[in-house]
């Protein structure tokens, strides 16, 4: 018998979207006086965004290969907050591919579009492709930021185009959709958030952390990574929620942070761990 995931966490104002939406309305608003702030940039003091890029760019550094692709690769980044993640990629990472950044909050998606046309990533953009005196130009792609629940009882939305989203024949069983996936999905923070969320799926009267694996799973392609960043889950309770029964995920590796000792434990304060979706998952 499957172990079964961690107990769930006590429910708190984080995991509301009233929360957020008063978070985000707040750094829309410092954003308007003053350009250089952009809120939060969640797990900073673990560095972990640019831990998370490091992981993703130089596998030597982990001893991982995960065969990226910068130039075609595709990135979604659920609970997008500001956006500033798929910045780094992009400016730092040298990550050409598509990237969509999504979240439930208005006032988040918002503030993500702002920033990224302040950055010069959203808005048409435009570089030299050939050598200097070329004269050829090359336009490059956006960052795209949509308001989006992943637990909204709606068909796909639109900006899950034909480039991510497929049909399939089932034989016997039908026609069916499945949807090809992003290659890499990252969550930082938003598992956590939904952990602490009591609202309840209504098809199973389930709280909404006992979904959400299966929900992440259906929007990374076969082959492709699903990296959870949180600080309210140890590596080894995030597999347990991961891992195991029908999911198709398995562990691929771990982003390794500054330990530290406390009572006579040693841990991190946050956990990164990156699942790879196994192919033909039927």
């Amino acid at each position: 018998m499957d172990e079964p995931h961690p107990s769930h966490l006590k429910p708190s104002q984080l995991g509301t979207k009233e929360y957020w939406d008063a978070i985000y309305t707040q750094d829309l608003t410092n954003h308007s006086t003053d350009p250089s702030s952009i809120g939060e940039i969640w797990f900073s003091d673990s560095n972990a965004e640019s831990n998370i890029l490091t992981f993703l760019t130089s596998p030597e550094s982990s001893k991982l290969d995960l065969n990226l692709d910068p130039s075609t690769n595709s990135f979604l980044d659920l609970g997008t907050g500001n956006g500033s993640l798929l910045f780094l990629l992009r400016e730092k990472g040298g990550f050409e591919g598509r990237m969509v950044g999504v979240d439930y909050s208005r006032p988040s998606v918002d503030l993500a579009r702002e920033v990224g046309r302040e950055k010069g990533l959203i808005g048409t953009r435009t570089s030299d492709s050939g050598g200097s005196g070329s004269g050829s130009k090359k336009k490059k792609r956006e960052v795209e930021f949509y308001e989006w629940d992943l637990f909204a009882e709606e068909s796909p939305p639109a900006w899950m185009d034909e480039d991510i989203t497929i049909t399939i024949t089932n034989g016997s069983e039908g026609d069916g959709r499945r949807r090809r996936g992003f290659d890499v999905v990252l969550d930082k923070g938003t598992f956590d958030a939904i952990s602490l969320s009591e609202e309840v799926e209504s098809r199973t009267g389930r709280r909404l952390c006992d979904g959400y694996r299966a929900r992440v799973e259906a929007l990374v392609k076969e082959g492709g990574y699903l990296l959870v960043t949180s600080c309210n889950w140890t590596e080894e309770e995030l597999i347990k929620w991961f891992v195991g029964g029908d999911s198709g995920f398995e562990v691929f590796g771990r982003i390794q942070y500054p330990v530290f000792s406390f009572g006579g434990k040693t841990g991190q304060k946050i956990s990164s761990v990156c699942f790879k979706l196994k192919s033909s998952i039927c």
